[in-house]
């Protein structure tokens, strides 16, 4: 009788996905248009201005005001959309594309029960989340604990997608720090809104994969205690784009080409390096601690074809206090039979929060 070793039965499940869906030429790979020029030397120079010296110096959220509509609503539960104009900055709004200068966001949310006396948590997309379903389907059972759910749709993704892009393969280099730049900015402004306009007694953000970068970024940079819930994500997308799975799916050859316009005779090797330099900007260790450690939670696989553990580790190191908790499967596998353990990681994390005083 064989016995299969299940660890590396998922980590070879990843590397068979990936391959199919990177390797094959089903679909084009990412960042076929090259870096993305002057908007990338934009972005390396906003998001260095993230990284504040002094602890403390986190800039406060704008205030958004999404108009909503009603999709469906039961005996206990109501679901609305909304959007608003995202409140970027004008030179981050610029470099934006058109489709995606207007945000989309779904919020399903318990009936007759106060606010101050529900938490709510704020769902970033991993790459290729382009609707509102699946994370609607992670949160919805964690309405009976009165957790309501608020699920972004991600620039250049969903109906914010470029014309010219297809599927989750972004043209250009500088649309990754684009998109990531903008997700926290909208994330910030929504956890803000759901704070002072809606008030929530508790709040959190949690995401999968490059969700959950974002939402370790969001977590870090909030001004006030939240729940931060990283599902399957690296501490950088350094590990996705030049250690795991996706390296398979970036364009190389045209990044060698663009870089080699500017600069004489490139190696692959030297684009590489360039590579993890600009994505280094996407290091959360770099980022401050949350201001509650012990609300971050960590979900990370044993056998993740995607994520190395060393990568979780590091984050964890970096955020004393912070939980790592190991689901026994591959990055594809545990995003498919593991919502059971993200949404323990929720309701776990929001219970080591206390409840905002209520206003008199």
């Amino acid at each position: 009788m064989v016995t299969v070793n299940m660890g590396t039965l998922y980590y070879v499940l990843d590397h068979v996905y990936g391959a199919l869906l990177h390797r094959t030429k089903l679909s084009p790979p990412f960042f076929s248009r090259g870096w993305g020029g002057t908007k990338l030397d934009l972005l390396e120079k906003m998001i260095n201005q993230l990284f504040p010296e002094v602890e403390g110096q986190n800039w406060p959220p704008n205030l958004v005001q999404p108009i909503w509509k009603t999709v469906w609503e039961s005996k206990t539960a109501c679901l609305r959309e909304g959007v608003f104009r995202t409140p970027c900055d004008e030179q981050l709004y610029n470099a934006l594309p058109p489709e995606s200068h207007t945000a989309r966001v779904a919020f399903l949310s318990p009936k007759f029960v106060p606010p101050q006396k529900m938490a709510c948590v704020v769902h970033l997309a991993g790459t290729g989340d382009h609707a509102f379903e699946r994370r609607l389907r992670l949160g919805g059972p964690l309405l009976k604990e009165n957790i309501a759910t608020m699920v972004l749709e991600s620039p250049f993704y969903g109906r914010r997608r470029p014309m010219l892009q297809r599927g989750a393969k972004l043209l250009c280099v500088s649309d990754l720090l684009l998109l990531g730049r903008v997700t926290i900015e909208e994330a910030r402004s929504l956890l803000y809104w759901l704070d002072y306009e809606a008030g929530y007694g508790k709040m959190g953000v949690c995401g999968l994969s490059m969700g959950g970068v974002h939402a370790a970024m969001v977590g870090s940079l909030h001004p006030t205690p939240i729940a931060t819930l990283p599902f399957l994500s690296p501490h950088s997308a350094v590990v996705a784009f030049c250690e795991g799975v996706l390296k398979h799916a970036t364009a190389w050859e045209a990044l060698k080409e663009d870089l080699s316009m500017h600069k004489a005779a490139t190696t692959l090797e030297e684009v590489r390096e360039r590579m993890r330099n600009v994505l280094s900007l996407t290091d959360v260790t770099r980022f401050p601690i949350p201001k509650n450690p012990n609300a971050v939670i960590f979900v990370a696989a044993t056998d993740d074809g995607y994520i190395p553990k060393h990568s979780v580790l590091e984050l964890q190191k970096a955020w004393p206090g912070s939980e790592v908790r190991w689901v026994s499967g591959g990055h594809v596998s545990s995003f498919l039979l593991h919502n059971g353990a993200f949404r323990k990681a929720i309701v776990d994390g929001l219970n080591r929060l206390q409840w905002k005083e209520s206003p008199l």
